[in-house]
């Protein structure tokens, strides 16, 4: 008998296995492929790696700003890809050896739940039958396919999604992007850095989602500054080979590519694991959650991208750690109030806390100081593209931060500091009282507070 069975072995499986773990639980931790989740193998971790290495391509081809001369730069594209999986590797190992540590029994099979007898908790695998009094379902998310005429046909061929785009060992000439969220512009934003003509086609009349639209707007003229097509307000219709077909302002457009990108969102993954043989509501298509994480069915939680919402690994990471301590009985509760958000383009794009747009719907009073990251000594000395911005949202009565937004180098490393300051309530004077060691960038930020009187 087990104290607790992990269904996904993610950053919200795995850090949760390992709190309980540590904590004297008797944890088993199932995961049908590799630990760490498409978070790790397929997305967060591989595609940072990609970047890194299109960024350093990037900076030797533009060195002759900075005084260094370097001829006969190239891209070895399959290096790039095989130093990656390396980097995965090494990471799942890491992985394996926590939970060893920690105690955590991981089976690698695909897990079923199968009705329960009186409140134990039943998962089935390979045959065996497994017993737990409490269950947290980590499934995680899948990408949405477009039910259009062209996509299924084409999938793994000349369409293909998040997995494959990261194992290419050719770099396409031409690659043709549906979506244009984060994934879709960190994979576009890594292919022109490395010599593909991308085209960004996207439903929306901006880009990045729910990012400052300012922002937005800036990061889309740095890219098409290098080259990059974006179709804007564009419904895509169908797919035949490597021609997109779409509508913009009520007339049919096409462009065409070696290779299109499918990253039209992810959709959480709630089905082919039993799910129904649990009394567990859902609403549209997630698993409905309280504050501790806990589902309808008492003694049965859910965390990460299978219960919607902010589909972040950090975020998965802490209702991990909320849900085991509820299970333990100490008091705890998700709080989804500072949860940074990152783009990981270059510039990188960072926010945490509300966004005007937010804040307008909701009738709240604030104030806004918008100021240019040119104003930093140390964004003048490493960079020649005079496109960042620093946007601050304030409490209009308590003068408390309600929101911050990055468009900047750095930005993923400055934004924590902004997200405690928001949990904390933090107000303008306290922030202006904190020393910001200098040069930085994150020095901005106070200079910005100051602009306030």
């Amino acid at each position: 008998m087990y104290d607790l069975i992990i269904i996904g072995a993610g950053p919200g499986g795995y850090v949760a296995a390992e709190r309980a773990g540590r904590a004297g639980m008797r944890v088993a931790l199932f995961e049908k492929e590799n630990l760490g989740g498409v978070c790790l193998n397929e997305g967060c971790i591989p595609s940072k790696a990609l970047l890194n290495s299109a960024k350093l391509y990037r900076h030797a081809a533009d060195s002759k700003a900075f005084g260094v001369v370097s001829e006969g730069v190239s891209y070895d594209q399959a290096r790039v890809i095989k130093r990656k999986n390396k980097v995965v590797r090494r990471l799942v190992a890491g992985i394996s050896n926590q939970m060893s540590e920690a105690g955590v029994e991981v089976i690698g099979a695909q897990a079923m739940i199968i009705p329960r007898e009186g409140d134990v908790f039943r998962v089935e695998a390979d045959d065996l039958v497994y017993e737990s009094r409490k269950l947290l379902i980590a499934t995680g998310s899948e990408p949405v396919i477009l039910p259009l005429p062209g996509i299924k046909e084409s999938l793994g061929d000349t369409v293909i999604t998040n997995r494959e785009i990261l194992d290419l060992e050719e770099i396409p000439k031409q690659l043709i992007v549906i979506g244009g969220g984060v994934i879709g512009l960190e994979m576009a934003c890594y292919y022109q850095s490395v010599g593909s003509q991308v085209v960004v086609v996207e439903m929306l009349d901006h880009i990045a989602g729910n990012v400052d639209p300012e922002i937005g707007r800036r990061l889309q003229q740095v890219y098409e500054k290098l080259g990059m097509v974006f179709h804007l307000s564009s419904c895509v219709t169908r797919v035949e080979g490597g021609t997109v077909f779409f509508e913009k302002d009520g007339a049919g457009q096409e462009v065409s590519g070696d290779c299109i990108l499918l990253s039209c969102g992810r959709q959480p993954v709630t089905t082919g694991f039993g799910l129904e043989n649990l009394p567990v509501k859902t609403e549209r298509g997630a698993i409905l959650v309280n504050e501790q994480m806990e589902t309808s069915c008492p003694g049965v939680y859910a965390i990460g991208d299978v219960v919607g919402g902010y589909m972040l690994a950090h975020a998965a990471s802490r209702e991990g750690e909320v849900a085991v301590n509820h299970m333990q009985g100490i008091e705890d509760r998700m709080s989804y109030r500072a949860i940074p958000s990152v783009i990981y383009t270059d510039p990188e794009v960072a926010g945490v806390g509300k966004t005007k747009e937010e804040l307008d719907t909701g009738g709240c009073a604030y104030l806004e100081v918008e100021i240019p990251m040119g104003w930093s000594g140390r964004y003048q000395a490493e960079t020649e593209r005079g496109t960042g911005l620093c946007r601050l949202l304030l409490d209009k009565e308590s003068k408390e931060l309600l929101g911050c937004h990055l468009l900047t180098p750095y930005a993923s490393e400055m934004i924590l500091a902004f997200g405690i300051m928001i949990e904390q309530k933090m107000t303008v004077d306290a922030m202006k009282r904190t020393v910001f060691p200098h040069p930085t960038i994150c020095e901005i930020v106070r200079e910005a507070l100051f602009q306030l009187g």
